[in-house]
């Protein structure tokens, strides 16, 4: 295949980002450029900043990839008028300047407060859309229901109104369906997320996530891995993601805090981690270590005895087990989402429906020699199967070509 011009889209984008889809388009459009295409990402920051975000480190990317932050001089208008309106309003002409640019594939994945549902009859050539959320189903993108549980009965608008969200109007129409046509591909990265979107009739195919090749570690990063792993000998249970509800954490630390016998290590930040520290005072077995890059996590992956997730949401795919597969580490994992679909068919790890069944999980991991290999090793072999860059880019384009072909066009 000759070289393709990618364009992506998407409100969240690192260094303006919140959580794993941004992360993970930062990986796909490197790993791209790798390949030899060239790649333009158009993000919002405009809407990072109204939700909070202060966190703009620089990142590094591939000389044939190419950002354009959005900006506009209304500020936090323009993300709210988008949200409200389903459309770029004030932001239409600066996106259409990238677009007219001509791409091979213009690729939108979370553009809820970049253009909404407008923006995916924008742009020509092949175009693909990858539900990183629940998004196209779920006014709050992620079907936690009043902001307590996991949604399991639509109650759509008096949930975004016990969350204090204004309704967006649109989805009352018949908008959405008819942007969804404009586009030719949808991607899914669990079969779960399929399910949970079925109701749309969409071309939708599973194309899981993947892991890129780990370059080298800082010397930093490194030394900074050696002195936790110092500081914590001990065999430990490892938590990893953003420090929100959601998440679940709050639903492990009684746990450990009744079975100090189990080590807990917790990396990651969020706008609940000061209630979850204040939840976890005084308990020595459980520790804060705050945000980690991925090189400073993959030596806690491998000494860990199994990466915990207990989401209580519907979780997309669950990034932080394919970290843990890819060092030979098992999951233990809430029945909610992706993660049982995952654990369940690898044979790597444990799923859990009770405390009772989580604490008999913890027992067998600690307890039981030679454990963790075994589990570890079907997880790597998942892994290998599934959340590699080759693996993801073969279906990537195996879909680029198919929808070329229904459109007459030879990418």
């Amino acid at each position: 295949m000759r070289p393709l011009r990618f364009c992506m889209l998407t409100t969240f984008y690192p260094p303006q980002n919140f959580g794993g889809d941004g992360i993970f388009i930062h990986r796909l459009v490197n790993e791209l450029g790798k390949l030899g295409h060239s790649v333009d990402v158009v993000h919002d920051v405009d809407a990072y900043r109204l939700l909070g975000g202060r966190n703009e480190a620089p990142v590094a990317h591939h000389p044939n990839v190419r950002t354009f932050p959005l900006k506009s001089g209304f500020g936090a208008l323009s993300p709210l008028l988008t949200q409200q309106l389903g459309g770029p309003w004030l932001k239409r002409r600066k996106i259409r300047e990238v677009l007219d640019r001509g791409y091979d594939v213009v690729h939108f994945h979370n553009v809820s407060l970049v253009g909404g549902p407008r923006l995916l009859k924008m742009g020509a050539g092949i175009k693909l859309y990858t539900t990183h959320e629940h998004w196209l189903v779920c006014p709050t993108h992620v079907l936690f229901k009043y902001g307590r549980e996991a949604c399991m009965t639509k109650d759509c608008l008096r949930c975004t109104l016990v969350q204090k969200r204004p309704p967006q109007l649109w989805r009352y129409t018949g908008l959405l369906p008819r942007m969804l046509r404009h586009v030719d591909g949808f991607i899914s990265p669990s079969a779960f997320t399929m399910r949970r979107h079925a109701e749309l009739n969409l071309p939708m195919r599973v194309i899981p996530y993947f892991l890129p090749d780990l370059e080298p570690a800082p010397p930093e990063a490194s030394a900074k891995a050696r002195e936790i792993l110092a500081r914590h000998p001990e065999p430990f249970f490892f938590f990893v993601g953003r420090l929100e509800k959601l998440k679940g954490l709050q639903t492990l630390i009684p746990v450990f805090r009744r079975h100090p016998r189990f080590r807990l290590l917790v990396a990651g930040e969020g706008a609940y981690g000061d209630a979850l520290r204040t939840l976890a005072a005084g308990a020595p077995n459980i520790t804060f270590l705050g945000a980690l890059t991925r090189h400073e996590l993959t030596p806690l992956y491998e000494r860990a005895l199994a990466v915990l997730v207990p989401s209580i949401c519907h979780e997309v795919l669950g990034q932080i087990i394919i970290e843990g597969f890819s060092v030979k580490t098992p999951s233990i994992v809430n029945t909610l989402g992706a993660p049982p679909d995952i654990v369940g068919e690898s044979g790597g790890g444990f799923v859990y429906r009770s405390e009772e069944e989580l604490v008999a999980a913890l027992a067998r991991l600690a307890d039981e020699p030679g454990l963790k290999e075994k589990l570890g090793a079907k997880g790597f072999d998942y892994y290998r199967e599934h959340f590699t860059r080759d693996a993801h880019m073969k279906k990537y384009f195996a879909l680029i070509e198919e929808a070329a072909a229904q459109k007459g066009l030879a990418p």
